[in-house]
């Protein structure tokens, strides 16, 4: 159990926007890890950053809690209009992973909101909490999907077992509600297949970026290398979303093969600053992945034997 003098040294370099982001990243997933209200005050006071990136994750870190003492932040970043769409988009999911109902009726304020990737966000959080409020959590525990195998607090629940082709067709069908879209995404992740991979990477054709965002984040938690050739086209596509093309350098750093190293070492210099600081950060998490310190996980970072 870490000390409140633990956390709080921990707290300001997080805060402290004259050190390096890679080690404010690392300080944020350890408050993450640690939990509890001095963790999350300490996360909450990271908002006046101007990384878009970093408040993006601290939102996300947040969601991935579950810890009710977010909510007020989370509501005052999803409502502050001069924040960038990422960071909103991330404070309305962190907000249904909480879980709590206390948000329906804000969330389903800006499901209209006019910057798409947050109005999606807040239409995916509220089918999210009704879907809860229903017992969907009995869907899951009937053996009829297969669980996550990951740590995350996902956007949807995975859909009931079926086939690759099933799940594809589900995914690419853009007809569908993207609730349901997000759920067959989420039940190829948990298949890990190489066919899975490359039924997913087809999404990335997708038209929404909120949706070609998370199937990046997907293809990172699988850290399968057949996802390297779609995730890197991603990011070598300058007109390319650049939330997308976030979430495939990170997805990428989590991959960690020699073609990643090298991609992401070309696009450190990027014009767009989130592309940019996520391959820092990307190349950070190769550097730590098997190091004595730390370790990533999901995107997560875990002191190994420390605090």
């Amino acid at each position: 159990m870490a000390t409140v003098e633990q956390i709080t040294a921990i707290g300001r370099v997080l805060v402290d926007p004259g050190l390096d982001l890679s080690q404010r990243f690392r300080a944020l997933f350890t408050l993450r890890n640690l939990g509890g209200a001095e963790a999350v005050e300490w996360i909450s006071k990271a908002f006046s950053d101007d990384s878009a990136l970093l408040k993006h994750e601290l939102a996300y870190c947040l969601g991935q809690m579950q810890d009710r003492r977010a909510i007020p932040v989370l509501i005052d970043v999803l409502k502050d209009r001069s924040q960038e769409p990422m960071v909103r988009h991330e404070a309305g999911e962190a907000l249904g992973a909480i879980g709590d109902l206390v948000v329906l009726n804000l969330l389903k304020e800006y499901c209209h909101d006019p910057f798409i990737e947050v109005a999606e966000t807040c239409q995916l959080a509220v089918c999210r909490l009704e879907w809860l409020q229903s017992d969907g959590k009995s869907e899951l525990e009937d053996g009829k999907t297969d669980k996550n195998p990951y740590c995350s607090v996902d956007p949807a629940p995975p859909a009931p077992r079926r086939t690759v082709p099933e799940l594809r067709l589900a995914l690419l069908d853009e007809s569908l509600p993207l609730f349901e879209r997000y759920r067959a995404m989420f039940a190829l992740r948990n298949l890990g297949t190489e066919e899975a991979v490359l039924a997913l990477g087809d999404g990335l054709q997708s038209s929404s970026a909120l949706f070609r965002h998370e199937i990046g984040y997907v293809l990172g938690q699988m850290q399968h290398p057949a996802a390297v050739p779609a995730l890197r086209a991603a990011l070598e596509c300058s007109e390319e979303n650049p939330m997308v093309r976030h979430e495939a350098a990170e997805a990428l750093g989590s991959i960690g093969k020699e073609e990643c190293l090298s991609v992401l070492q070309s696009y450190c210099k990027d014009e767009e600053r989130v592309v940019k600081e996520s391959c820092e950060v990307a190349l950070d998490m190769l550097e730590y992945e098997n190091s004595e310190q730390f370790q990533y996980a999901d995107g997560l970072l875990c002191l190994k034997g420390q605090l």
